[in-house]
């Protein structure tokens, strides 16, 4: 009887979620060196670097997804540019479990980023190294400020689209 008991109590825990990465890969690589070899007699210093990132999420069947960083990084050494990189990294996921609308965008926008963004980090430092210039190690990427300032972003267009459409020309 006790084990009847415990049989129907696990029948009645929701189904776990989870998250499966079943690859990772570069999707697009660019590195661009278009002041070499100036540059590099011109090089006292590091080249300092502005970077952009972005991720987006893309369904391909029922619980898969492809799930895209976007980095995209312009370095310069004394307003010369030193090298442009453009990359796109992706990761291949299953979601399983009962999960929201809302779940499933903040785990493939926020947490699938987190799992990709040390290897993309990886790329990008290796691609400037071979490139001849000191190995770029981004910071940490702040995924969850990420989405959230994507997401006003995409409120702030909607809201002024419908005022747009309601004045007259």
């Amino acid at each position: 009887m006790a084990q009847d008991d415990g049989n129907q109590g696990a029948q009645q825990q929701p189904e776990q979620r989870g998250i499966t990465i079943h690859t990772q890969y570069v999707k697009d690589l660019s590195f661009e060196n278009p002041n070499a070899p100036q540059v590099y007699v011109n090089m006292k210093e590091s080249p300092s670097a502005q970077v952009a990132i972005d991720v987006q999420g893309i369904r391909l069947q029922e619980n898969t997804y492809e799930v895209v960083l976007n980095a995209e990084i312009k370095a310069t050494v004394q307003d010369q540019t030193a090298f442009v990189i453009e990359l796109k990294y992706g990761g291949l996921v299953t979601l399983s479990g009962e999960i929201s609308d809302e779940q499933r965008e903040t785990v493939l926008l926020i947490e699938v980023p987190r799992y990709l963004f040390p290897f993309a980090r990886n790329v990008i430092s290796d691609a400037t190294r071979e490139g001849g210039f000191p190995p770029l190690l981004i910071n940490p990427v702040d995924f969850t400020r990420l989405y959230r300032d994507q997401k006003a972003r995409q409120t702030d267009a909607t809201q002024q689209q419908a005022n747009g459409n309601g004045q007259q020309a």
